[in-house]
């Protein structure tokens, strides 16, 4: 019975306090009279307490403020980022495979090419007729990887990559191709037959591999063109 009425009282003091500050408040407005912050806090606080209330009830409390983080410049793209980022976006969607995926295999076709003097653009190309992008590929001759290369042909290029089961591991595929690559471009001085010889097919007449590996390097050839176009 004495906690019901304690806890009645207190209600009512509540009251009385909150009508009295409203009333205070009002009479201050009408006649002008200033009502600093202090006075209306020394009389709410006379019958209630503010260390009774919650914080969200202080009615001249200082909202706080909410940081959102450091505002940061938006990242420009240098030429080659773009053009990375477009052929990465363009095999992904034509090939349906992760766009992550390729575009490691960007990345590290176009680091192969600058240090073999390989136009990345055929790297990848090669890689489309020969695996579609699965780096774990492995044709009936024992060819492997993305760039499908057979290891007893090229020993001794893998043997700074720790040998043949190296060549599963896509960046070693694809040095290892563009090096390929680039030693036939430099015997015969031509794109066409150093691809048909990268196929193992040298003496077939009618280029059908090497055609469709510079068929698929002009699409991509045409994003690169493109680009050089918006940014001129």
């Amino acid at each position: 019975m004495s906690m019901a009425f304690s806890l009645a009282h207190r209600a009512y003091g509540a009251l009385k306090a909150t009508l009295a500050t409203v009333g205070f408040v009002a009479l201050a407005a009408l006649v002008g009279l200033p009502a600093p912050r202090e006075a209306l806090v020394q009389h709410l606080t006379n019958d209630f307490p503010l260390t009774a209330l919650p914080a969200w009830s202080d009615p001249f409390a200082v909202p706080a403020v909410v940081a959102a983080g450091t505002i940061q410049a938006p990242v420009t793209l240098g030429g080659r980022e773009r053009e990375q980022r477009a052929v990465t976006e363009f095999i992904a969607k034509r090939y349906r495979v992760s766009e992550v995926a390729v575009s490691s295999f960007v990345s590290a076709a176009y680091r192969a090419g600058e240090q073999y003097s390989v136009d990345p653009l055929l790297i990848l190309a090669v890689m489309a007729v020969e695996s579609r992008y699965n780096p774990v590929a492995e044709s009936v001759t024992g060819a492997q990887g993305l760039m499908q290369v057979i290891p007893k042909f090229h020993l001794e290029k893998l043997l700074d990559h720790g040998g043949e089961y190296a060549l599963l591991d896509p960046e070693v595929n694809i040095a290892v191709g563009a090096q390929i690559l680039r030693e036939y471009q430099r015997r015969f001085g031509d794109t066409e037959t150093a691809l048909q010889m990268y196929a193992g097919a040298f003496d077939e007449p009618t280029s059908q591999y090497a055609n469709k590996v510079l068929a698929e390097k002009g699409r991509l050839e045409f994003i690169r063109q493109k680009l050089k176009k918006q940014s001129a």
